[in-house]
């Protein structure tokens, strides 16, 4: 971002209380920078999430914050190479491991303001929706895995009684056939004898 000398000191610090009144009541982490990424101002929620004080933060170099944990090659991509150009970022997500805090997931938007040489950073903690989102990943991938196991033992035992039934049929089939013959076999024992008796009368 390259200096304007048109701008006043006053206009900066007007435009800066204008953006601090509109971020201290934001739901979100937000980071005022310059065009030096120097930090000049934090919200409420920012210095809650990341538990550090405004002593700690303000008037010092981004990159520095924390022993240098803000110092995320992501973050640097984004600031001074994708910002200068778009002039804004909007949902990039950065996940980084923090000493104090741990990992946290983020989804960062930014706005370079030229008239004011000034950068707005929104910090979005994704965290707990992101561990969320794969704890039900997770959940889904293992629910499906049991269905399937369950329509295959389901369709296994499908094929059995259906082995089973074909079984019966083919033997009842068998008893009918076997009744038939057995009942045919009498009715020729019967008319032989019958043949016979009336041989002997001859």
């Amino acid at each position: 971002m390259e200096d304007d000398n048109s701008i006043t000191k006053d206009d900066k610090e007007v435009a800066l209380h204008y953006m601090k009144t509109l971020v201290d009541v934001a739901r979100e982490s937000f980071l005022i920078l310059d065009a030096n990424f120097r930090v000049l101002s934090g919200n409420p929620i920012f210095y809650q999430t990341f538990q550090v004080t405004p002593e700690q933060t303000e008037n010092k170099s981004l990159y520095e914050l924390g022993n240098g944990q803000w110092n995320i090659l992501e973050l640097k991509k984004i600031l001074e190479e994708v910002l200068p150009e778009k002039k804004v970022v909007r949902d990039y997500k950065v996940a980084h491991e923090f000493e104090v805090i741990g990992k946290k997931t983020m989804q960062l938007n930014a706005r370079q303001i030229d008239t004011v040489q000034l950068i707005i950073l929104a910090i979005e903690d994704m965290t707990i929706k992101m561990e969320l989102e794969e704890k039900l990943a997770e959940y889904t991938k293992g629910l499906e895995i049991q269905v399937a196991k369950r329509t295959k033992e389901l369709a296994d035992q499908i094929k059995e009684l259906e082995s089973a039934n074909k079984s019966m049929v083919g033997r009842e089939l068998k008893m009918v056939e076997l009744k038939k013959e057995n009942e045919d076999l009498k009715k020729r024992v019967k008319n032989g004898n019958g043949n016979h008796k009336n041989g002997g009368q001859k």
